[in-house]
């Protein structure tokens, strides 16, 4: 990383949504540019900068929340018109302030994503896309999933706009007219799209678990062309903008992220991304822009937070004097801002102690009426494909006082970094009704306005994470947030299932070549003769019964996450998802009145057979259930848990054996004797623990998943074996994986 660039603060306004700041066009070659941005208090605030101070152009009234802001104008000409969406209306300022479009789009959802080119006006709620030209209705597309971001393309090789939707299920849809042309799959839900050139084929995405791609778009199909993984487990992307902040001829892709980290990406000399600069801000970056603000000639990295802070990162240099002494002292200008700033804070604070005296006297009254402040919270409740566990991210536009988590079904809270709130447990009572089995109090140290927190839920136990968000306000008020853990709640959405995934240790010789099913081949003479291959065996489970399409796809959603609530177009529809925990795999496909359910776990299956049960008996609806369940699968199942127990009673044993080692290394001045083993165990001692800490009750969790396995096995055969589970802890204390596999053979 050989980029400096330094921090400005310019000017904070209102809460503010994603996309909702942009730089307008220089008037000049490196001169000034003007500054627009948005907040959820519904004012569109222009100002520009002089002398390292914000100076308004224009501000409008207060209104509905502004979700969006996009630049445009006509063909040819400078992209100065701003535009901004609020609820289901478009608007459209010009550079100095003045309305010159209001335009209404009659939706019945509020649009969430905009594009402007030229004449052309396309808006997205959350699953329909409309597309206007000279505000007169021309397309419309209603999206499988939800719409998080929309842009268009526009080159001479296309003979006509295209619009890509990037999509809640991991796909970017591209669109002909009021038709699908083609999607395609991206490594996550992708949050934010942006063209790469103003006259190009190539897209950027960025996804909610943090990578970055770039795909180049064509009229039948898309390649991709690059793609950065989240190797470092940063935030989600909110914001991508383009722009040659290097100096080297190319643009360079910078990037906002939720957790408010900034990032800037060249190309080094095999056209490869490599990350060139970062920075940290204290909350999640809803815009981010290249160009030039504070001073000509010096170019910036422009961004917006949430609380609506205005922060630059420039190539200027910082100013500093050298002095007498060889003191560094501050510039004039420096020290004129200083004083100022320490006028406004005194001010400020006469204002507070006025109000407070104020609000004092009037609480007095018998009259008087305590009004409860109003606050906003930016939260995220998403599951960590890499450790299997769902991470909460709450944000607040104020300093946090305390936040207290309560939950009615067993959860794991686990160890995050970036964490500084103190944390301590209530003793709780989960056998009453209705009781819990977490409450957690995190107090907040001062400042805080953002908390990140991670919890890890059991399969099969479901219900409703509560968390309680107290800030530090007078007079004292909370707000409360709600998370569902469905039944299935570490199972995520893939584009297809994975037929020759197989855990190491489970690979078959397949015969082909010869009539028949394999079982066949394999009792007939010797054909063709293929090693290694392995096809995943399958439990299934059918439903049938009086019921609609919309009813069983509200039981789909209630058992599984990232199925949109929406029921989908269409008869029918099949979801693939992958446990993210043990790597099993699910197809649900379903239409009226039939289900049909595949899983290389039995346990995925009986879970599926108890809720969809009793859902439908909720609505006094009668099913008719029927299984197929393959004994294989458990030993499947069991070789993909294996290097997981494996691992992790390999780790218990060291954590184990650290104190003991510690002694004999004081008793015997060093730790020479020790074989190599024990040697490492203490070099890495720290690692270790810290390691352990992380994932508390994780061993447990591995024997409850072959626990429930065992009992599932058998519970589709009628057979009660609750009995012999001690039995099966006993070998889990000794493991050994083939052992195990025979207690399931021979139980």
């Amino acid at each position: 990383m050989d980029l400096r660039l330094n921090r400005v603060d310019y000017i904070q306004v209102g809460v503010t949504a994603q996309k909702t700041m942009r730089l307008l066009p220089p008037l000049g070659k490196k001169a000034t540019q003007k500054v627009a941005i948005a907040d959820h208090d519904g004012i569109l605030t222009c100002f520009g900068i002089k002398k390292g101070e914000a100076v308004p152009v224009f501000k409008t009234l207060p209104g509905q929340k502004i979700a969006r802001m996009d630049l445009g104008g006509a063909a040819g000409t400078p992209q100065e018109k701003i535009f901004v969406c609020s609820g289901s209306q478009v608007r459209g300022f010009t550079k100095k302030g003045k309305q010159f479009l209001t335009f209404e789009a009659n939706l019945t959802e509020s649009i969430n994503a905009m594009h402007v080119s030229g004449a052309d006006l396309f808006v997205c709620a959350s699953y329909i896309y409309n597309h206007y030209c000279d505000c007169k209705d021309q397309d419309y597309y209603l999206s499988g999933d939800k719409i998080n971001d929309i842009t268009c393309l526009s080159t001479e090789n296309l003979t006509h706009l295209v619009p890509v939707l990037a999509c809640q299920d991991r796909v970017l849809r591209v669109l002909q007219r009021s038709e699908l042309a083609y999607d395609i799959e991206v490594p996550g839900p992708p949050s934010v799209l942006e063209l790469y050139k103003e006259q190009g084929e190539e897209i950027l995405f960025g996804t909610t678990d943090g990578k970055i791609g770039l795909v180049e778009i064509g009229e039948l199909s898309a390649a991709t062309k690059w793609e950065i993984d989240n190797d470092k487990k940063k935030g989600g992307i909110l914001c991508i903008d383009n722009y040659d902040i290097i100096g080297d001829g190319v643009n360079d892709i910078l990037v906002g992220r939720d957790d408010g980290t900034v990032e800037v990406y060249g190309f080094d000399s095999s056209n490869e991304p490599t990350l060139r600069f970062e920075h940290v801000l204290s909350e999640s970056v809803t815009s981010i822009q290249g160009g030039c603000v504070g001073k000509e000639s010096y170019d910036e990295v422009l961004t917006a937070t949430y609380t609506g802070w205005v922060t630059g990162l420039t190539t200027e240099p910082q100013k500093a004097e050298a002095g007498p002494g060889d003191e560094v002292r501050m510039s004039k200008e420096t020290q004129s801002k200083v004083e100022a700033l320490r006028a406004e804070l005194e001010q400020l604070q006469v204002k507070v102690l006025q109000g407070r005296e104020q609000y004092q006297q009037t609480s007095q009254s018998s009259t008087a009426v305590s009004a409860v402040p109003v606050f906003s919270i930016n939260d995220k409740f998403t599951l960590c494909q890499d450790d299997a566990s769902y991470s909460l991210t709450l944000e607040v536009q104020t300093a946090i006082d305390n936040l207290l988590l309560q939950s009615d079904v067993p959860i794991d809270l686990l160890d995050v970094d970036k964490n500084s709130a103190v944390v301590s447990f209530s003793e709780c009572d989960s056998e009453q009704p209705n009781g819990n089995f977490l409450l957690a109090t995190y107090r907040c140290q001062a400042n805080t306005t953002r908390i990140e927190l991670k919890v890890r839920s059991i399969e099969g136990q479901y219900g409703t994470l509560q968390a309680y968000i107290t800030p530090r306000l007078q007079p004292k008020t909370c707000q409360v947030r709600q998370y569902q853990i469905k039944p299935l709640s570490l199972h995520q959405r893939t584009h297809s299932i994975d037929q020759e995934s197989c855990p190491p240790n489970s690979f078959t010789n397949i015969y082909t070549g010869w009539p028949g099913s394999v079982r066949d081949v394999l009792s007939g003479a010797s054909p063709k003769l293929i090693i290694g291959v392995c096809l995943v065996p399958m439990n299934r489970l059918s439903l049938v019964g009086q019921f609609s399409f919309a009813e069983i796809h509200s039981w789909v959603v209630f058992c599984l996450p990232e199925v949109p609530e929406k029921t989908p177009a269409g008869e029918s529809i099949t979801f693939y998802f992958h446990n993210t925990f043990l790597g099993t795999q699910l197809e649900a496909t379903y239409c009226k009145g039939e289900g049909h359910f595949k899983s290389d776990n039995i346990s995925t299956i009986s879970i599926l057979s108890d809720v969809l049960s009793k859902e439908a008996t909720k609505k006094k609806i009668n099913l008719n259930i029927s299984y197929e369940i393959s004994d294989d699968s458990v030993s499947h199942t069991l070789n993909m848990i294996h290097p997981k127990l494996e691992y992790q009673l390999l780790l218990a044993r060291k954590v184990q054996l650290i104190d003991a080692l510690k002694e004999l290394q004081v008793h015997e001045g060093n730790a020479d004797f020790l074989i190599p083993e024990y040697r490492n165990i203490l070099d890495e001692s720290a690692n270790l623990l810290e390691e352990y800490k992380k994932q508390p009750a994780h061993l447990e969790r591995l024997y409850g998943m072959i626990t429930d396995l065992f009992i599932d096995k058998f519970k589709f055969k009628g057979q009660n074996v609750k009995t012999k589970v001690s039995s099966l802890l006993e070998i889990l204390d000794n493991y050994d994986l083939n052992s195990l596999l025979d207690f399931f053979n021979e139980a």
